[in-house]
């Protein structure tokens, strides 16, 4: 009797001490992933008044929001890796510090380069920090609880997505623009203590840093961004436009030819052999083409064409950006009946449809009636295709290659947000411009059509996705040996069994919504 209470008392001993790492992880790893995931979209309806505040050509706004999205998206798989081998909350820790303080430093920003420059720096903090909040979080939860954790986190980035243009929006109208800069300080002043104190250390044995694959991806990257940016202002055929697009292409070619002959890349091309990999992928960066160019724009028309306040035309845009956190779990559960395919295709076939109804409504006297339908339609595409996308992608790699593939979507989707800015407001500013409501609409409505063709050609790679996906890899047993090995502190593998250096995600929950 008494070894049962003993046994039974042993139990709750070791519950209650897994309990509090678990819950001070979940917190501070979500409060730390929704301040980076908040930051795609904070600026997009401030744009107006930054524009104001410090001047700048259209190209200078695009930089507002590229600056971030580009150094996030080229940094991130380097960021797991610099955490796997210097140690996971050392590197997050050093990310926290960089995000708050470029924060600060956006704040402060006398003018719109001081303000480019500042926003960049964010991204480097960003990336090295938000894959490490999901490793952290991975190594913190016992297993039969963790799928509920990530579920939690994800929701709560989902929830920083949402709400972006809102945020921005009511801060920049009540307050004023630098205050969605200034938010992020004394949060990140909180955590970081904190995380020193309640999470654990962990490193990744063996890990190896691809520095010659993080050069090339970022100057390749860069250089196309550059010249698409300024490709209106310059002329297509200008001499440093011409160098940015023709440099940056080889270099991205260089970085293919990387990853296919370097023995640990940080993108193994052979990846993209496997059709699902590929058509999941290809969808996914058109994806966020079309809505991050669209989102950019059209957040500046409801202020600059419609006349609404930057908090109403945060509210106005709910329908499209929140939609997803009512769809998303009807979509994962379509996805489990009936395969991720089609529910992933259709919903980028109504997102294409939603940026199209906008492209053929959009006038100067156009009623926010006639709009609610493409935000609504936009809305409902975006969530299908949320839920699905995690799962197909994880269907198409084995246990080893799930943290690399979870990486390189979460990067591509941020890259095709940099190229959606770039080339849509390249096409907007060849079209129309600044100069009067007219001239912004006449720009607009082009531009939108490229989005709306980029999301339908997204969906098309969707149907490269075989019909029956192969179930989720369950991650490798760990033997009874290692247990101590992969408890928090000593894991020298990632702790959800998967191998070691996989930088974070090996389930399909942890590709999360930020993009």
């Amino acid at each position: 009797m008494n070894s049962t209470h003993e046994a039974e008392g042993a139990r709750d001993t070791r519950a209650a001490a897994l309990r509090g790492p678990a819950v001070w992880a979940l917190v501070l790893t979500s409060v730390a992933g929704f301040m980076a995931a908040l930051d795609n979209l904070v600026v997009t309806t401030a744009l107006p008044a930054i524009r104001q505040d410090l001047g700048g050509a259209l190209e200078d706004l695009e930089w507002t929001v590229n600056a971030y999205t580009l150094t996030f998206a080229v940094l991130l798989m380097f960021g797991a890796a610099l955490g796997d081998r210097f140690g996971r909350r050392r590197l997050f820790m050093a990310g926290l510090a960089v995000f708050t303080g470029a924060s600060a430093a956006a704040a402060l920003s006398p003018g719109i380069d001081e303000l480019i420059a500042a926003r960049a720096v964010q991204g480097v903090g960003a990336a090295v920090m938000m894959p490490l909040t999901l490793t952290l979080l991975t190594a913190a939860v016992p297993p039969a609880r963790r799928g509920m954790a990530l579920g939690i986190f994800s929701a709560v980035s989902g929830l920083a997505v949402a709400s972006g243009p809102l945020v921005g929006g009511t801060l920049t109208e009540h307050i004023s623009w630098q205050w969605i800069f200034w938010l992020n300080v004394p949060i990140g002043l909180a955590l970081l203590p904190l995380a020193r104190l309640k999470l654990a250390e962990s490193t990744a044995p063996n890990a190896r840093l691809d520095v010659p694959g993080t050069l090339l991806i970022s100057g390749g990257l860069f250089g196309i961004v550059y010249g698409l940016v300024n490709a209106n202002a310059h002329g297509w055929t200008s001499g440093p436009v011409l160098t940015a697009l023709i440099a940056g292409t080889a270099l991205v070619g260089a970085f293919v030819v990387h990853g296919f002959r370097n023995a640990n890349p940080m993108l193994p091309m052979r990846l993209f052999l496997n059709r699902g990999f590929l058509g999941i992928n290809t969808a996914s960066l058109l994806m966020y083409l079309g809505m991050f160019g669209s989102i950019f724009l059209l957040s500046q028309f409801f202020q600059g064409v419609a006349g609404y306040s930057p908090t109403q035309a945060g509210v106005r845009m709910l329908p499209w950006t929140a939609m997803p956190l009512v769809v998303a779990p009807i979509a994962g559960i379509l996805s489990d009946r009936i395969g991720g395919r089609p529910v992933v295709a259709a919903g980028l076939a109504l997102q294409a449809l939603g940026l199209g109804w906008f492209a053929m409504i959009l006038s100067t006297d156009v009623t926010y009636a006639a709009q609610l339908p493409a935000l609504i339609i936009s809305g409902i595409g975006m969530g299908l295709y949320f839920a699905p996308a995690s799962n197909i992608l994880m269907s198409t790699v084995s246990p080893a290659d799930t943290g690399k593939a979870s990486g390189a979507n979460n990067a591509l989707r941020e890259v095709g947000g940099a190229l959606g800015v770039a080339v849509l407001a390249s096409v907007f500013s060849s079209q129309g411009g600044y100069q009067s409501p007219q001239a912004f609409t006449d720009g607009t409505v082009p531009a939108l059509w490229i989005g709306a063709a980029g999301v339908a050609v997204a969906a098309a790679f969707a149907l490269l996705v075989p019909a029956k996906e192969r179930g989720l890899a369950a991650p490798a047993p760990v033997a009874a040996g290692n247990a101590r090995a992969n408890a928090p502190g000593n894991a020298p593998g990632n702790a959800d069994g998967t191998a070691p250096g996989t930088g974070y995600a090996a389930t399909a929950a942890q590709v999360s919504a930020t993009g």
